[in-house]
Formats: structure tokens, C-alpha cells, sequence
């Protein structure tokens, strides 16, 4: 399609009027949004993990930059394919949200120009001039936008990706560095930081290093059932449910009892589990998005990578080829 001079110039002052939103919008949110950005997107959107476009990666981000502001806010606060809504951070408020769209935008860059690219490849140079013209690709390269590089990415093992396995030495973290509390209120410093309150606790070698079910089988906490009344006794339920899983990874068992132990019917139910036979669709794509058990597991409980906490049920004969002489 042939452009006017009228429609180029339309594109023109569209692209400005975009860039100085932005500019005029974030310019003051920049820092907090790489903050942001680097907590919450980054496992993705550092390294085209299902298809997340990178930061910096112009090509890739200049159809969704035509979209709209409006258009990229949806997208990332209700979700998007893969990407869970909010980017599986629930407590990133609509300014965060902001100012994160706004960082990666500007990380973005204009969109490259094919029509100039190619116009080497048609017209026949002399060699001087081709000569000449060879170090610009060198130069448009060191002028692009640059992208942090894997090695850039905290080093604390493979797992990094993984933001429902943390590394030890960020577990447990004081309230004023867990992310989680403001850091800037005199309330969160006077809290009692976690490795002091879990220190007479049962040590697990996985999560935040307590071992939470032996504790409780120990008496070593007593969770309430009612906020007010200590004597109100728990309605524990003795049941467990089998979920058969394919391949030859052994079934998982969810156990009612250590759960109902200190959690209530309705911490699960009807939000994160339908109680109706076959009406969950559960996969561990949507554990690793923080979804279904993923929405405590790698939280504030063990993570996902004890694989036998829950694959804990052998399949029928599994056994048995073991047992031939």
C-alpha cells in the first residue's frame, strides 16, 4: 500500500503525540518501573518464555505499541495467553501496573525501518560506497535499546526463570526487604523478623525451611479456627483425594487433613478448587502462573520442585516388573 505525504505525516505526528504520553506520564515512574519490572516480569519478558516479547526487542513490541496505551494495560492487568493477569502478582496496584507498561515501552525504542534496509540489497553500490556503508550496521546496533543479558539475571542457580523457586538465601528475608511490606513505614520494622519467629520451628530443606506439617503434628504451633475464641476446635476432614496424572510420574495425593488442620473450607473453595469431580483443570503450567495449587505452593508453602510431596502415589503395578528375578 502506497503512503501519501499526507498519511506519512499523520504517522509521524502520531508517533510523536505517543512518545511524549509517555514520556510526560512515566518519565517520573522510570526507576520504580524497572523495580517492578524486574520482580514481576522479568523471568518472561527477559527471555521470550512463551512467547513473551523482550524487553528492548523493537520488531517484536511495535505492533503492541500501535495497539494503544489503553490496549497494553488491559493486557497486563486482565491477562493475556499465558500471562496470568497482573503478571501473577495480584498486589501490583493500576499505577504500578502503569508504570511498568511505561519502562517497557520506553525500553522499546522506535520499530526498525525495513524500507531502508533493504535498499542496500537492491541497488547496486560501487565498492567505495559499499565500504563505506559497512560500519552503519555496527552503529544502528550500539544505538539500539539495550537488553539485559541472561547472565545479568541474579545469578542463584538454573532456576532463576522460576519465581516459585527462591533461592535459599532469599528466603525468609526481614519484613522491610520481602517485598511484601512498606519498607518505608516505622510499623514494618518493628515486626519480628521471620528467622527469629521460626527458629525453635521443625527445619524442611525446601521453602522457607520449616518444616510446617511436623510443626503442627508437634504442637509446636497452634493455629486458631476462630479469630476471637481460642477454644473453637477445627473441623478437620480425614480425606484424601487421588488425582491420576498420565505418563509414568506417580499420582498425586492431596491430603484434606493437613490442610483442614488449620486452613478453613472456604481458603479453597469455590474460588481456587470447584468441589465437583472433574471440573478442575489442573496442569503444572498453571502451578508455575500461581494458579490453582501454585496460588499457595511456592508461597507460603513447600514449592513445586519437592515432587514427591504430591506425586506420592505409586501407580497399580508399577511395581511389579521390579519383582521378576
Amino acid at each position: 500500500m502506497k503512503t501519501t505525504p499526507m498519511l506519512r505525516t499523520t504517522l509521524i505526528l502520531t508517533t510523536a503525540l505517543f512518545a511524549a504520553l509517555f514520556s510526560s506520564s512515566y518519565a517520573a515512574d522510570a526507576p520504580n518501573g524497572k523495580a517492578l519490572f524486574d520482580k514481576t516480569c522479568a523471568p518472561c519478558h527477559l527471555t521470550g518464555a512463551a512467547g513473551a516479547p523482550k524487553l528492548g526487542d523493537s520488531a517484536a513490541w511495535a505492533p503492541r505499541i500501535k495497539t494503544g496505551v489503553a490496549a497494553l494495560f488491559t493486557s497486563a492487568t486482565k491477562g493475556k495467553g499465558v500471562m496470568p493477569p497482573r503478571g501473577g502478582n495480584a498486589a501490583l496496584t493500576d499505577d504500578e501496573i502503569r508504570a511498568i507498561v511505561g519502562y517497557m515501552v520506553a525500553q522499546a525504542g522506535p520499530a526498525p525501518k525495513a524500507e531502508k534496509a533493504d535498499k542496500p540489497a537492491v541497488t547496486a553500490a560501487p565498492a567505495a560506497k559499499a565500504e563505506a556503508a559497512a560500519p552503519k550496521p555496527v552503529a544502528a546496533a550500539a544505538a539500539a535499546p539495550a537488553v539485559a543479558p541472561v547472565a545479568a539475571i541474579p545469578a542463584s542457580g538454573v532456576n532463576t526463570f522460576n519465581r516459585l523457586m527462591k533461592p535459599e538465601l532469599k528466603g525468609n528475608l526481614p519484613p522491610p526487604e520481602d517485598g511484601a511490606h512498606d519498607p518505608v513505614n516505622d510499623g514494618t520494622h518493628s515486626l519480628q523478623p521471620p528467622l527469629t519467629a521460626f527458629s525453635t520451628l521443625s527445619k524442611s530443606n525446601t521453602g522457607n525451611r520449616v518444616d510446617w506439617v511436623k510443626s503442627l503434628d508437634e504442637q509446636s504451633i497452634k493455629p486458631r479456627s476462630d479469630r476471637n475464641d481460642p477454644s473453637v476446635a477445627p473441623m478437620v476432614m480425614d480425606l484424601n483425594i487421588i488425582r491420576e496424572v498420565k505418563g509414568s510420574m506417580p499420582d498425586v495425593v492431596y491430603p484434606h487433613k493437613q490442610h483442614t488442620q488449620w486452613l478453613d473450607c472456604s481458603n479453597c473453595h469455590p474460588a481456587i478448587f470447584v468441589p465437583q469431580k472433574g471440573a478442575n483443570q489442573i496442569s503444572m503450567a498453571s502451578i508455575l502462573l500461581g494458579q490453582k495449587c501454585g496460588v499457595c505452593h511456592g508461597k507460603v508453602a513447600f514449592p513445586v520442585s519437592e515432587c514427591r510431596r504430591c506425586h506420592s502415589k505409586s501407580k497399580p503395578g508399577a511395581a511389579a516388573p521390579e519383582a521378576k528375578p
